[in-house]
Formats: structure tokens, sequence, C-alpha cells
């Protein structure tokens, strides 16, 4: 507080410093000084001030001007104004608030809309004679539907603290729920997924995990080679319960690794196959970091993936809900 004080009247000081100065002067040079009425002080004084506060005037008259006709001095008027323009960017970002929600409320409920022709589509699918052309069709189904997941989730993103609800999880039901949902996926390019020591009870949001790991799996199967494997498992590290995916696909590229959870970057591999959105591991990082998960992901091209779901601490987890 003081540096800033001293800051705001720097210039004062040192016109206090040169009037003493310059007294001093006077008394040492003027050896009639003493003959010599008061009113020759007051008049270099005066001089002196006069030119100091010309040189302030002209200085900050423009600042002033925005100020005029504002009752207080300048410090009272540039509050009232700063407060004024507060209260004008706060009803502004109140107003934009309400804008947004008012599409994401639209956005969900297309959202919502397109469900009900997918689930449609999906008995129809059942319907089909054709193996081939039904596990063709299935499989575009299932693209469809985690794209439209996707965005369904990338909506919610914006309000995850008031739409999640932590509990206790079952960690091993939610893999076999998600590896279900790609079923038809790993049959087309015959991909097998193991599963080790999945049987443990992490604390959590079902829901946004459920997204998460979806969107780990669906890439590892998405940049799987045909005849691939997977490998769930799960390990006790320093207290933490870390879920690992591994896949033996085409990997990511190094130069690419630092980048992979920006929103949009789809990397190289990516912009080759034009298979990548660039949105789903932007938005699992983003769902993991606010239900306080740490999302890393460890890859060497050519040999494969590791993606390592890290739960917080029991304790830990606690205080930082502070529940």
């Amino acid at each position: 507080m003081m540096k800033l004080f001293l800051r705001q009247y720097f210039s004062l000081i040192l016109f206090i410093i040169a009037l003493q100065l310059t007294l001093n002067l006077i008394l040492f040079l003027d050896s009639g000084f003493q003959g010599i009425s008061i009113i020759y002080v007051n008049i270099v004084w005066f001089v002196l001030g006069m030119c100091y506060f010309s040189w302030r005037y002209m200085r900050d008259q423009a600042r002033m001007k925005v100020y005029k006709g504002r009752d207080g001095d300048y410090l009272a008027a540039v509050q009232e104004d700063y407060e004024e323009q507060l209260a004008k960017k706060h009803a502004q970002i109140q107003e934009q608030k309400l804008i947004v929600l008012e599409s994401q409320d639209e956005l969900l409920a297309w959202v919502h809309e397109m469900k009900s022709p997918l689930t449609a589509l999906q008995l129809l699918i059942e319907k089909v004679e054709q193996t081939d052309l039904q596990e063709r069709i299935e499989n575009e189904w299932l693209r469809l539907y985690l794209l439209l997941d996707q965005q369904l989730h990338a909506t919610r993103l914006m309000t995850i603290e008031m739409d999640n609800r932590m509990e206790k999880v079952q960690l091993k039901n939610i893999l076999i729920q998600e590896i279900k949902a790609l079923r038809s996926w790993c049959f087309e390019k015959h991909i097998a997924i193991e599963l080790e020591f999945v049987d443990v009870t992490v604390q959590t949001d079902a829901k946004w995990l459920s997204f998460i790991i979806r969107q780990i799996l669906s890439n590892a199967v998405k940049y799987s080679e045909v005849g691939g494997e997977i490998r769930v498992s799960t390990a006790v590290i320093e207290e933490q319960i870390v879920l690992q995916i591994h896949d033996d696909g085409i990997g990511i590229k190094r130069e690419d690794l630092p980048r992979i959870f920006r929103k949009s970057y789809t990397g190289t591999i990516g912009r080759e196959t034009s298979a990548a959105t660039g949105m789903g591991l932007y938005l699992a990082k983003q769902a993991a970091d606010s239900l306080h998960i740490l999302l890393a992901i460890e890859s060497t091209e050519g040999i494969g993936t590791n993606a390592k779901i890290t739960f917080p601490k029991m304790n830990a987890y606690m205080k930082t809900l502070g529940m």
C-alpha cells in the first residue's frame, strides 16, 4: 500500500523537496536575505507552485475530462466511475449467462430429441436379416451415438458443479457397461478387451466417470489395429487407485503429446485419417479436473498408448470438496 501511495504522489514529493532545496539555496546565496521582506519568499514559492500545478493540470486534464461534473474530489470521482463500470460489466455478464443458459437448454433439448430416432433406428437394425449389413449399420449407429453423447456432455460440462453426485462406485460395473456399448465396434475390428483387478470401489460421480472412460476406450478402439488387444487394469500407487487402459495401437507422435488435451486439437494422426474431432480428450480432461481426478496419457508411436486415471485419496477428496 505504501509503495502505491508513494508512486501516486511521487511528483508532489519531488516538488516539496525542490522547494526546500530552493529555500536553502536562497539563504546560502542571498547575503542580504535578512533585510528583504517575507514577500520575496512568498513570490518565489507562488511562482514555483503555479508552475508545478500548471504542469500537473496539463498532464492530467485529458483523464479528468471524463469525470467532469461529478461531485467530490478526483479520487472519489474515479472510484464512483469504477463502481458504475463494474456494475455495468456485472449486468452484461449476467445477461450473457442467461443467453448461454438459454442456448444450452435449446441444445440439450435438441440432443434429447435426437435420442428418439436413434432408439427407433436401433430397433430397426435388429430386424435387418443380413448379418454383415446389420453390423455395418450398427457400427455407424454407434459412431453417431458417441458424437451425440459427446455433444451432450460438452453442453453439460459448463454446469458440471450442479450436475454431479459423489458416491461410491463399483469400477467394474462401469467398465463392463462401456465395453458392452462398444462391442459391435470391437467385433468389427476383432479387438479383445481384458479386465484385470478392476473389482474396486472409488468415490466419484458415476455418470461423468462413465463419460471419461467412454472417451478413453473409444479412442483405444479407434486407433487399434485389426486383431489388437486392449488391457484394462487397476493398481494402488501411494494409496491412490489408478485405472490404466492400455492399447497396442498406432500410438501418438511425441510432438503431439503435450497438446492432446487442447480443445479441437486432432494431432498428426487425426489429420491424416480424418477420424478425430479433437474434442473427446479435451472434454474428458475437463470433466476429470472438475471431479479432482488426474487423467494422464503416455504413448509411443507405433507401440501403443496407456491412459491413467488416478482417483484422489479419500481423505484428500473429502477435504477438497469440504465434506
